[in-house]
């Protein structure tokens, strides 16, 4: 029979609880202390152990329920189900109820998860149910602490002041230039300052963003989007101005003010949710759950934000700020509504519904908070329209896609005989006249010149594209004013500033045509090739186009341009995904002083000639400097290497049978000369 070795007989004693006071050990496991704390050494386990909250803290108390009869109380409990069911799993409620049978106005909900309860304590605090009933919730947990408040008041601890950074630095830029970002390929974003005669980079990070970032609309903020939520930028340094909780973020949009931020999120049954942010403190204003697809723009803002509005199911709800409840307490009931917008400059939504049999569409303004209609026009035989207003909001044109036959098939409709109407309504006139103008080929594009009364269309084949433009006045149709005929084309940017119109084809040729509509002279017609994006900086002086790796691969880069279509500066990279000018917001002096200071602007046109100089004399300097150091450092390494070559010289010669080949002359019996002679001009003379 084998003998156990000593190891084994060890672990045999252990096994049987006993130690053997012979072992060699015995002396130090006497003396042994445990200095391992239970956390470290079962933390997992611990983790799982019930807690004295365990049950209580996902229960929540919603006060200010209807108090109903029974006969009511199953209607009650639809509702009150449907409103805490979107913040998670209920396992249980509890209804208590008088003698009679009453519901007695509170109600207790156990959710499966404790951040479900957190989240319907957050969203649902203060939901109007009606106009008698507002809910009162909070969690079970918090029951004791706000019953056992001290009676002896306390003063809170003063908390020092954290001070914000001047948002508003951009603006006092000396010389005006203006900002914007880069995005990179892995979320590496640049910002740069559009300087004379090259960009300076201002603000380089890597991974500054997991998925979105863009500029506020008066350029105040830069938001990025993460996975907790959103985090807005601001500053000379762009500092951490605000965090916003709202996990799973995938869009944002700002007010037109910049007072609140809507932030949007999918959810895991298709749907997605939308959460109203005061920017000033960070409160979550109020949320909503919509079906419609994961794309901005649900929720849209009049301009001075002290309205929005979204559509539902044949209704359209507008609600007021700073309460953010239903404006009257009740949505607008129309049937068919299929889109809508807000006036830029009045509160005044515009918005249209589809035919319905024999019962023609309808195109209707609709004035805020009164909600009376101003204006409404009928039309027939409408397949489709877009809204499109002016920047001023002097003018609303509707782009109406008319059919002259009309087909369904298993469901399908579909439009034969196509022809397009524009129909121009006139804001500032009385009673609001509405001219057509009606364009039998197929439309391309449209816009608005941004300072004034001109729009384009891009009309025609694709393969023969006509550009047309328009001019609108008070009391008259709209004019034709000229008609650009076979131009390649599928996109329309007109200068912030107005005139100034760019005529571009995105994405195949890349062709660009910059023309003043001042006169509807061509300044300039060039090319950025498969160009994917372009876009006007806001003073209207230069123009961006960029080749995305997102959109195409190869030559990818932006160009910037001058408003004339003169080239300034190429960038191109491998890695660049997109860029975005930085906004300015709307100028504070009147339209008299703008008039003064485009009419005085020739006083000063010496001066900044002289700083234009000036910069590009500074930069020949710098351009030269550098040449002459990289010369001096080219002509160090030469020396460098002529003198190793001489020190090999022996090395050479020893290599070459003691023959010198280092000169063309050092070896005059291996060379042979040939004289090649040919004709390099001839002159005729002729002599009378």
């Amino acid at each position: 029979m084998a003998k156990k070795k000593d190891s084994e007989k060890h672990e045999d004693g252990q096994r049987g609880g006993k130690y053997n006071k012979d072992d060699a050990d015995a002396n130090e496991l006497e003396n042994f202390v445990d200095d391992i704390t239970d956390e470290e050494l079962l933390g997992d386990v611990l983790q799982k152990r019930p807690k004295v909250s365990d049950g209580v803290d996902t229960v929540i108390i919603v006060d200010g329920v209807p108090q109903v009869n029974p006969e009511r109380f199953d209607k009650l409990k639809v509702v009150i189900t449907k409103i805490f069911a979107q913040f998670g799993k209920i396992l249980n409620d509890y209804y208590p109820k008088s003698e009679n049978g009453h519901t007695k106005g509170y109600i207790f909900i156990e959710y499966e998860k404790h951040e479900s309860a957190l989240e319907a304590v957050t969203q649902a605090n203060n939901y109007k149910l009606d106009k008698q009933h507002t809910f009162l919730i909070n969690l079970f947990s918090d029951y004791k602490k706000y019953n056992d408040i001290p009676e002896k008041w306390e003063a809170p601890t003063l908390q020092p002041f954290p001070e914000r950074p001047n948002l508003q630095y951009f603006l006092s830029e000396p010389d005006a230039f203006d900002q914007y970002y880069v995005y990179n390929v892995n979320s590496h974003i640049e910002v740069w300052l559009n300087s004379n005669p090259q960009p300076t980079k201002l603000v380089e990070r890597e991974k500054w963003t997991e998925s979105l970032i863009m500029w506020s609309p008066l350029g105040t903020y830069l938001a990025t989007l993460h996975k907790q939520g959103v985090v807005l930028w601001g500053g000379p340094n762009f500092t951490n101005v605000l965090k916003l909780s709202h996990r799973n973020v995938q869009f944002v949009d700002f007010s037109p003010c910049e007072q609140y931020l809507v932030a949007y999120a999918p959810l895991d049954n298709g749907e997605q949710k939308l959460t109203i942010f005061d920017i000033r403190t960070g409160a979550e204003k109020r949320s909503f759950i919509s079906d419609a697809p994961m794309a901005g723009n649900v929720l849209r803002w009049s301009k001075d934000d002290k309205y929005f509005a979204r559509i539902g199911h044949n209704t359209l709800s507008v609600y007021e700020t700073p309460s953010f409840g239903l404006l009257d307490k009740k949505s607008i009931t129309v049937n068919g509504i299929r889109d809508f917008s807000w006036s830029p400059r009045d509160n005044v939504l515009a918005y249209w519904v589809a035919e319905d049999k024999d019962v023609p569409a309808r195109v209707v303004l609709l004035e805020i908070p009164s909600r009376k209609e101003i204006r409404a026009n009928n039309l027939f035989n409408v397949a489709d329209c877009k809204i499109h207003w002016q920047k001023a909001g002097d003018y609303l044109c509707v782009k109406v896609d008319r059919y002259a036959k009309i087909k369904r098939e298993k469901g399908d409709v579909k439009y034969s005989g196509m022809y397009f109407n524009f129909e121009i309504f006139h804001m500032r006139e009385k009673n609001i006249p509405v001219d057509s103008v009606e364009i039998k080929e197929p439309i391309h594009a449209f816009a608005w010149e941004p300072i004034g009364s001109k729009f384009a269309i891009i009309h025609g084949e694709p393969s023969n594209n006509s550009v047309s433009f328009y001019n609108v006045k008070s009391g008259q149709a709209p004019v034709l004013l000229k008609k650009l005929d076979k131009h390649f084309c599928s996109h329309l940017f007109w200068s912030p500033a107005g005139q100034y119109i760019v005529i571009a084809e995105i994405r195949d040729s890349g062709a660009l045509e910059f023309v003043d509509t001042a006169d509807f002279t061509t300044m300039c017609s060039t090319e950025h090739y498969k160009a994917t994006d372009i876009e006007w900086d806001p003073t209207g002086r230069f123009v961006a186009t960029g080749v995305s790796s997102w959109k195409t691969k190869g030559d990818t880069g932006y160009w910037i341009w001058s408003f004339q279509g003169r080239i300034l500066n190429r960038f191109n990279t491998n890695t660049y995904c997109h860029m975005q000018w930085r906004p300015r917001p709307p100028t504070l002096l009147s339209a008299k002083q703008q008039k003064d200071t485009k009419k005085s602007l020739k006083k000063y046109t010496s001066q900044f000639e002289t700083k234009d100089k000036m910069r590009m004399t500074k930069a020949s300097k710098e351009v030269i400097d550098k040449r002459r150091k990289l010369i001096k450092e080219f002509e160090e390494y030469r020396s460098k290497r002529l003198e190793d070559w001489n020190k090999q010289k022996a090395e050479r010669m020893a290599i070459r049978s003691h023959i010198d080949t280092d000169e063309l002359d050092s070896d005059d019996k291996n060379v042979q000369v040939e004289k090649v002679e040919f004709l390099v001009k001839e002159e005729v003379t002729v002599i009378d």
